[in-house]
């Protein structure tokens, strides 16, 4: 059997608990197990407590059907931070789940990811090393959009642009090339719709995960 880490089981018991609240059909803890084929009862408590513990969820004692979304959460929604994105030379962005950030946005949660950056080349557009930028794979691109883009695998973060019936990938920095992918090779991943850094650190809900 393939190892999986438990930042993913816990992510998938989450959604799975999320969706049958908001059809308003609580599980149980054993329908947990059951639905990810657990051999015990406590491991799918444990993932459940976890997620108490995170925030995630709350816990309505005495009651075995008592999990439910907290209101800031069920208002809002959380985007996993699923890895690091170039901005600067191409390089695979690391889909590895290191927490979750609260976002405000009316579209569904799957649509939007955050993605830490690496590197300067769109510094003059206000996206420094180490930020995050929240991303829209639902939404229409236009010219001038900050986008996540992937070329041949490999993703990086640049301003979209057409020249000459041709996509082009500009760096918001002098130091760097315009960047000019063959339309089979490109993929635009979504839109960044926002910005957020962090001057002392970031806790992201969850980041215990890979720990």
């Amino acid at each position: 059997m393939a190892y999986t880490k438990p930042g993913v089981t816990r992510n998938r018991i989450y959604q799975f608990v999320r969706k049958r609240l908001l059809d308003g059909e609580p599980p149980t803890v054993r329908e947990v197990q059951a639905a990810f084929h657990m051999r015990a009862v406590q491991s799918a408590k444990s993932h459940l407590d976890a997620l108490v513990k995170e925030g995630r969820l709350i816990k309505v004692p005495g009651k075995s059907r008592g999990y439910r979304l907290p209101a800031a959460i069920h208002s809002s929604q959380l985007a996993p931070i699923i890895g690091r994105v170039p901005a600067g030379p191409f390089n695979i962005a690391i889909e590895d789940i290191e927490g979750y950030i609260p976002v405000q946005s009316s579209t569904e949660e799957h649509t939007i990811f955050g993605l830490r950056v690496s590197g300067d080349s769109m510094t003059d557009a206000g996206i420094m090393d180490g930020d995050i930028v929240l991303v829209r794979t639902s939404s229409e691109i236009h010219p001038g959009d900050i986008v996540v883009a992937m070329v041949d695998g490999e993703t990086t973060v640049k301003e979209f642009r057409r020249a000459n019936g041709q996509v082009q990938l500009q760096p918001r920095n002098t130091a760097y090339p315009i960047l000019s992918p063959a339309p089979e090779d490109l993929t635009i991943v979504g839109k960044v719709i926002e910005v957020r850094r962090y001057l002392e650190g970031i806790s992201l809900i969850g980041e215990q995960l890979n720990g």
